[in-house]
C-alpha cells in the first residue's frame, strides 16, 4: 500500500507496512518451530544418517540447535552416538594396526584377513542401531543408543 507524503505530492509515496505483514516476520527466522511432520523427519533423517557416519546427524544438529524440537533433541543423541563410535572404530582400528604388523612379521600373516571382520561387524551395528533408531523416531518415539557417550548435553 502506497501514501503520498504531505511534502512532496503523489509522486514520492512511501511504502506503509500493513500490521498483517508485520506479525508475520519473525526477529530471528532461523528459530521458528518445524511443523510436526517436519520435525520427525529431520529427526529420523538424523538417525538414518549414521549409516553415512556423523556428518548427517551433525548437520542436523547445527540447523536445529536453537529449536526446541524433537530434531534437536534426536540429532544431539544421533551425534553423541556417532561420536561415540567413531571414537571406538578409531581405537579398534589402531588396535588392528598394530596386531596386523606384529603378525605380518610371523609365518601366521595368512591370519592377516581374519582382521576385517571386526571393523566390519562394528559397521554393521552401527547401520542396524541407526535404521533402528530412526524407525522408532519415524513413529514418534525416542530413542537412546545403548552405551553412548552424551558428549553434547
Amino acid at each position: 500500500m502506497l501514501a503520498p507524503t504531505p511534502e512532496r505530492g503523489a509522486l514520492h509515496a512511501t511504502r506503509k507496512a500493513s500490521p498483517a505483514v508485520m506479525s508475520d516476520v519473525s526477529p530471528h527466522p532461523r528459530a521458528r518451530a518445524f511443523s510436526t511432520t517436519d520435525d520427525k523427519t529431520w529427526a529420523t533423517v538424523a538417525h538414518l544418517g549414521g549409516v553415512l557416519w556423523f556428518a548427517p546427524s551433525l548437520v542436523i544438529y547445527l540447523m536445529t540447535r536453537a529449536r526446541p524440537s524433537l530434531a534437536r533433541q534426536e540429532s544431539k543423541e544421533a551425534l553423541n552416538w556417532q561420536i561415540t563410535f567413531t571414537a571406538l572404530y578409531a581405537v579398534v582400528m589402531t588396535v588392528e594396526a598394530f596386531i596386523a604388523a606384529l603378525l605380518s612379521l610371523t609365518p601366521v600373516a595368512l591370519m592377516l584377513p581374519v582382521l576385517a571382520v571386526l571393523p566390519t561387524a562394528l559397521y554393521v551395528v552401527n547401520a542396524a542401531l541407526s535404521i533402528r533408531a530412526g524407525l522408532r523416531v519415524n513413529r514418534g518415539e525416542p530413542f537412546r543408543y545403548p552405551l553412548s557417550v552424551r558428549f553434547i548435553r
